[in-house]
């Protein structure tokens, strides 16, 4: 089952100072693949072309309004949706719920708020259940809460791409990942030439997680298929 995290999410609002907060926000707390449209047409467009698995919707946009964008979506998407809106009155809320909205934010909100909402969405709709946050390799404690490797005392930060890589390797551990699917985790659906900077990637997070990066004992290599992460000493 994927993770929440690697779920497509749409963002529709008309206030670009607001979108690219939003956006922000996703981003810093592990959503990577944030899609961002201001008004219905870009909206729909997206939307189209893209499997997303979440709608984050304005109520006021310049040709339309998200009560109708939702509708026009639900020809061809079952996504679940969040209204984010200023309008708080109940009648707005009845509406949107009415339409099969999955929630209903008012703005102004807390940055932790959104989040929360946006993953007991996912988890519900997606059925996810939440993975071990910390997991230890040897002599290396890996924080995936933190982004963080703890080894010999020091504690080294790892990379938005580093953290996407150990996170996939571990939500799968003992068991062979491809390279397609690391990079399809890391670059999305346009992953295609970016086997190379896998293995750069993979060479570094080694250095972080391994007591011998020559030597892997963790993050090994499958020839030909991809890498698997040993979670006990071989």
């Amino acid at each position: 089952m994927q993770e929440i995290k690697n779920k497509k999410i749409l963002v529709v609002d008309d206030e670009k100072e607001l979108l690219n907060m939003l956006s922000d926000i996703l981003y810093k707390n592990g959503f990577y693949n944030i899609y961002t449209a201001p008004d219905c047409k870009a909206a729909r467009e997206i939307a189209t072309n893209q499997s997303i698995s979440l709608y984050l919707l304005d109520v006021n946009l310049p040709d339309g309004d998200g009560f109708s964008l939702l509708e026009n979506l639900r020809g061809f998407s079952t996504a679940p949706a969040i209204f984010l809106t200023a309008r708080g009155e109940g009648s707005d809320r009845i509406k949107g719920l009415g339409l099969g909205a999955d929630d209903y934010i008012v703005k102004p909100f807390l940055s932790d708020e959104l989040i929360l909402r946006v993953s007991a969405v996912l988890k519900r709709v997606y059925g996810i259940s939440e993975t071990k946050s910390v997991f230890t390799l040897s002599d290396t404690i890996i924080n995936l809460e933190t982004a963080s490797a703890s080894k010999e005392g020091k504690e080294i930060s790892l990379t938005a791409k580093e953290y996407i890589l150990i996170k996939k390797l571990w939500e799968n551990k003992n068991k062979i990942v491809t390279n397609d699917a690391l990079c399809m985790a890391a670059w999305g659906e346009d992953y295609y030439g970016y086997e190379n900077t896998l293995m750069v990637h993979i060479r570094r997070l080694r250095q972080k997680i391994e007591k011998n990066p020559s030597a892997p004992k963790h993050l090994v290599t499958v020839k030909g298929l991809g890498y698997k992460l040993v979670t006990h000493d071989e």
